[in-house]
């Protein structure tokens, strides 16, 4: 093909795309299917593969580039993103609203909900996108161009765009996606994200763009800034045309006139909050005219033509029954309050974590008190205060000891936690164990929590080296096994031994080190002797990592138990290099998949394994966002779910397919 032509198909192929992103992104109802769009990016990156001078900086592959730099760049806004001012109390909107009316003549009111996340700037010039940045002090925020470019719903070219417009919106992380980010964090002994707006302003300010994408962040836009080449009259109007131009707006915006009609919105978006897939947090009431705005004026900070309503947080009373103390896999002693059973945001909790003991300490938590309790951002339990104590109750303390295995507790200075010291305790040991057979560690199959528990209680296994000297005539004794079964047990681990050593340092349960740290470490550092001798400083030169990783990094491998253990497991045949190849075709980018089922041929983490190396993810539960589920025999509600809500289901062979 000559240049010429390439670049007609390139161009075509680039519309096309463009319209299927928004159809499948924005309007949620695609009108190909996913193996045609992806067919359609294959063509597109060949062309761009044999022509790289042809690749534009908007072209549908470009969303996850390289990497940005973490020195954000600064950025001055023309238009000062204003905060708005927050009341309460439906008197106090009622307040504002009556003001309006006394200073403009039959005001309209335009009431949205408002989404709790990070709010962007988007700058569009003659329709292509040259800059995202954060709201910063409103003034001065930073250049997250390349950040903002792997959130699907942002298009990166607008057709019959104005000369020059800045748009305004609020990028959030779904609900799904926040669970999921913090599910792993705590398997990982790191401080998880208090809620989904924490998570969305950390995951966009990345030095990498790739991490970014792995957050699945999205955006509803609410607002022109700037428009150079067309005029509005009302900002609703406004908000008609972004969705013309293939904006994600926001879900609702509806038009007012009288006081009852704004109170019933609020009391409508309000009843609906649990059944958003985001999280929102009260409502805004905004005057439609922009000319009537600009009669009403602002102060230095905030707008006098609008003000955003806080929904006041469900709390609940109930009584502190229990505070029990679990020991994780880094001996972190951790306290998690019981209480009476209460339902909130729709569903029924009973159980929360307190932190350390300077979280009880402050709120004085007692056991047998009468506590209250929320949700914070809607989804993880949190205690708020103590409202009363029992006549008998005492202040509680964390155990000097170990509640397990009675070593003295620890507490390092500069840290909150308090940790059990011994490598060797026994519910260190447990939860270390399973943390390294599981699958996204060593994937050990055949070992999940109760047969590691019975092979650990039965005095087989002490130490991870312990399970490359298992054999099956042992294990075909104990009461959970069969021969077969202690045969295929034993071949699992034998495969675990030739794992990439990526998966074996996650496996090590270094603090604060996860699957994606483990990696970065192992494209730095390519065999174990070269990560043993690596120094702190060479480890934070790492995009990604900061002194405390490093310091976690080199003290880890500084123990003697942990170079010992690590000598023994190279001694039991266990692979020490990382061979594994960078990932070239990237046709599952952005989708994600599910797996249920029993798969003919494949076991689920090779099914798992494929996919990634096509750069697509794998997820544990089917939402809105999912792009494939792969089903096998026996696939039970999650199959149903994907049914329900129209997403193409897979075969094994379907999926085998597409890779070739």
């Amino acid at each position: 093909m000559d240049k010429l032509t390439a670049e007609k198909r390139i161009n075509e192929l680039s519309e096309l795309i463009n319209r299927y992103t928004y159809q499948y992104y924005v309007l949620s109802n695609p009108e190909v299917s996913d193996y045609d769009f992806d067919m359609l990016m294959q063509e597109l990156k060949a062309l761009e593969n044999q022509f790289p001078e042809l690749i534009s900086p908007v072209s549908p592959t470009q969303r996850v580039g390289g990497i940005a730099d973490g020195r954000f760049e600064k950025v001055r806004h023309t238009v000062q993103m204003a905060s708005l001012q927050d009341v309460f109390s439906v008197e106090q909107v009622e307040n504002f609203i009556e003001k309006c009316k006394e200073e403009l003549e039959s005001p309209e009111f335009s009431v949205e909900p408002k989404i709790d996340g990070l709010s962007v700037s988007l700058e569009y010039e003659n329709g292509l996108l040259v800059r995202g940045s954060t709201r910063g002090d409103g003034f001065v925020g930073e250049d997250v161009t390349a950040n903002l470019k792997t959130i699907h719903s942002i298009p990166l070219k607008i057709k019959n765009a104005p000369e020059f417009l800045e748009v305004r919106g609020e990028v959030y992380m779904p609900k799904n996606s926040f669970l999921e980010l913090v599910e792993m964090q705590e398997l990982n002994d790191e401080q998880p994200f208090k809620n989904p707006r924490n998570a969305a302003s950390g995951s966009l300010r990345q030095k990498d763009p790739k991490i970014t994408a792995e957050r699945r962040l999205d955006i509803f836009i609410f607002n022109i800034q700037q428009c150079i080449g067309k005029d509005f009259e009302t900002h609703t109007e406004s908000l008609d045309y972004l969705k013309s131009l293939g904006f994600r707006t926001l879900p609702s915006y509806i038009k007012c006139t009288e006081t009852s009609e704004i109170i019933a919105e609020i009391e409508r978006i309000g009843e609906k909050r649990a059944e958003y897939s985001f999280d929102m947090d009260g409502v805004v009431i905004k005057i439609n005219s922009l000319a009537q705005r600009e009669i009403m004026g602002a102060t230095t900070k905030t707008p006098k033509w609008a003000v955003a309503y806080k929904y006041p947080p469900e709390e609940k009373e109930t009584r502190l029954l229990d505070i029990e103390v679990n020991v994780g896999r880094t001996g972190a002693i951790t306290p998690v309050a019981v209480f009476d059973s209460i339902l909130l945001a729709g569903t029924s909790v009973s159980r929360a974590v307190l932190h350390n003991q300077d979280f009880i300490d402050e709120k004085d938590i007692r056991i047998g008190d009468t506590i209250v309790v929320r949700k914070a951002g809607e989804i993880i339990p949190e205690v708020i205060r103590s409202v009363c104590h029992d006549e008998k109750s005492e202040p509680f303390k964390i155990p000097d000891k170990c509640p397990v295995c009675g070593t003295e507790s620890v507490r390092e200075e500069g840290e909150s936690a308090v940790r059990c010291p011994n490598p060797e305790c026994p519910a260190q040991l447990l939860k270390n164990l399973i943390h390294y057979a599981s699958k996204s560690a060593m994937n050990i199959d055949g070992l999940g929590d109760a047969n590691m528990a019975l092979l650990v209680e039965k005095g087989f296994v002490k130490s991870p080296v312990d399970l490359y000297s298992l054999k099956k005539e042992q294990l075909a004794e104990l009461e959970r096994f069969g021969e077969k079964s202690a045969e295929n047990l034993v071949e699992a681990i034998e495969k675990s031994k030739s794992a990439e050593l990526d998966r074996l340092v996650y496996a090590l349960g270094i603090r604060n080190i996860g699957q994606r740290a483990s990696t970065l470490l192992c494209e730095k550092f390519s065999d174990m002797e070269s990560l043993l001798s690596a120094t702190k400083e060479d480890i934070a030169e790492i995009d990604g990592f900061g002194d405390i990783m490093a310091e976690n990094v080199v003290k880890a491998f500084s123990e003697p138990h942990f170079r010992e253990l690590i000598e023994k497991l190279k001694n039991a045949g266990v692979n020490m290099k990382y061979s594994k190849e960078t990932v070239s075709d990237n046709r599952f980018l952005g989708m994600t998949f599910v797996l249920t089922g029993i798969l003919p041929t494949m076991k689920r983490d090779d099914a798992k394994k494929l996919i990634e190396s096509f750069g697509g993810r794998v997820s544990g539960s089917v939402s809105k966002k999912t792009t494939f589920v792969v089903a096998g025999e026996d696939a039970g509600s999650k199959l149903i779910k994907a049914q329900e809500l129209g997403i193409e289901i897979l075969s094994e062979k379907d999926l085998i397919d597409r890779t070739k």
